[in-house]
């Protein structure tokens, strides 16, 4: 093992082992911080280990397959002049297409079916669909990002690289990443926790890498609750054994995890000891979340019946408060089934009836309690869909194909600026439009940032900002060199902070 190495495996265990017994070890253990944070550095008060943060916990809505921005955010009245006709070459400008559409003699243009009303706040203005006309109701909330853009255009390198910052499986989540920085406020759960909210239309899998820890220590794993039988994997007792027979069975786990570690300095052994408390730990605070019982009359009237259903995005968002509530600091709800090669209008009003009250409920929620200015929310998907069908087209039924180049995603609360949109797109909502509305031709890159435009490295950025992390400073190292979420990219899109 070598110096660096070594000086990774000290942990603040060894370091209290290998210090004088008695008073001055006590002091010292008042003074080090709970966790030991990325760069050696203590979150202040609020949150932050670079500045001071602006949201305390992060809660991501996730919508898995790609939603499209045409039906649900980006309002593009002028499509409806083309219909049917072919996407103009110098608007697609050899813009990579999958497989599924390569093969199309013609790329015909699909305007929205669906109506759209402009909500106004101080003279900003934000377009949302009738598909989501309870969102709509907080759309002065809101930050709409019209001008979100990616590199992948298949779903499992797309979801991968919005999710870690990487399209080759194996870096660690942004929750992860922010475990790692940040700790966690509640001793008795995890600082990132993962709902999987039920659909209509689940066809994507969700891989755990996509809330793991790769390289990063295993504590930092997002822990996934499930909405049937044991909220999380073999946390109960076997049958036979009490509370107290498992905590001398982890007295004794540990003590001979500690030996082990001694020999080998793995931290990977700290890890697990680690692991196995916040689990003895979980078998109380656990079941209380998850019991809704407590919840008044009015809380349901604001999320709908479907928050009573356990799996069902409503009650996916209730607890998401409840998690926030108690001191979680990042919560990610995955909600599938936004993959809409074909009969988008039926899935996409499934899917939108699925989240609109909820994250309709969610916002006004958190903000009734004084907590959306100090939890920054995110919505989106990996990729948008594209201005022309895939197969075929009439004004009532039509599919769209992946579209990586130019879509819609928001955010709100924070530290975010409310009722605005950022960027915007072309006629077409084809590519990312300059101020004049002209296409942003070539497209923009990740490389060099361009005004008005989100790349999901911005993104990334700009959430750990909001978090009090400089995303150039929170690394880690491994395999001989220094790693960090947003690799060597990123913008912190200073335009919509407060």
């Amino acid at each position: 093992m070598n110096l660096h190495d070594h000086q990774l495996s000290l942990t603040r265990r060894q370091l209290f082992g290998r210090s004088a017994l008695g008073l001055g070890t006590a002091a010292m253990a008042q003074m080090l911080p709970h966790e030991l944070l990325a760069a050696g550095e203590k979150a202040d008060l609020n949150g932050g280990i670079h500045h001071r943060a602006t949201a305390k916990r992060v809660i991501y809505l996730f919508m898995s397959g790609g939603p499209s921005h045409h039906d649900t955010w980006d309002y593009k009245p002028k499509m409806h002049e083309m219909f049917g006709q072919d996407l103009p070459e110098h608007i697609r400008d050899g813009q990579r297409v999958t497989g599924m559409t390569a093969g199309q003699k013609t790329l015909p243009v699909c305007p929205s079916k669906y109506k759209f009303t402009k909500h106004e706040n101080n003279q900003k203005g934000v377009w949302v669909s009738e598909l989501l006309s309870n969102t709509a109701k907080v759309a002065k909330e809101l930050c709409v990002v019209n001008s979100t853009f990616t590199e992948a255009i298949n779903h499992d390198p797309a979801i991968t690289y919005i999710q870690t910052g990487s399209q080759v499986p194996g870096r660690p989540s942004l929750g992860a990443w922010l475990s790692y920085g940040l700790g966690s406020m509640n001793e008795d759960l995890p600082g990132y926790i993962v709902m999987h909210a039920r659909s209509s239309f689940p066809e994507q899998s969700l891989f755990n890498r996509l809330w793991g820890p790769g390289f990063l220590p295993a504590e930092h794993q997002g822990v996934l609750l499930r909405s049937q039988g044991d909220p999380v994997l073999y946390l109960s007792n076997p049958k036979g054994i009490s509370r107290e027979d498992r905590r001398a069975q982890l007295d004794t786990l540990a003590a001979l995890n500690r030996s082990q570690h001694q020999k080998f300095l793995d931290p990977e052994t700290l890890a697990r000891i680690k692991q196995h408390e916040m689990a003895f730990r979980m078998q109380t605070s656990v079941p209380e979340l998850m019991d809704l019982s407590k919840e008044n009359d009015k809380t349901f009237e604001l999320y709908g019946e479907e928050a009573r259903q356990g799996g069902t995005f409503a009650a996916c968002c209730l607890n998401a408060r409840r998690l926030a509530e108690r001191g979680v600091r990042n919560i990610q709800i995955f909600h599938r089934g936004w993959d809409a090669h074909g009969g988008l209008p039926r899935e996409h009003e499934s899917q939108c009836r699925d989240i609109d009250r909820a994250c309709y409920a969610l916002i006004t929620d958190l903000k009734q309690r004084g907590m959306l200015d100090e939890t920054l929310v995110v919505w989106g998907g990996e990729f948008g869909r594209t201005a022309y069908c895939q197969g075929k087209l009439t004004r009532e039924n039509y599919g769209r194909d992946h579209h990586p180049r130019c879509f819609t995603t928001w955010m709100a609360g924070g530290g975010i600026k409310p009722g605005i949109t950022y960027g915007k797109s072309d006629d077409y909502g084809y590519n990312i439009a300059n101020p004049d509305g002209t296409p942003m031709l070539p497209k923009p890159e990740k490389d060099k940032w361009t005004p008005g435009t989100m790349h999901i490295h911005d993104r990334n950025a700009t959430i750990l900002h909001l978090l009090g992390i400089d995303h150039r400073r929170l690394t880690y190292r491994y395999q001989g060199r220094d790693f960090r979420l947003t690799d060597i990219h990123g913008q912190i899109l200073k335009d919509i902070l407060t």
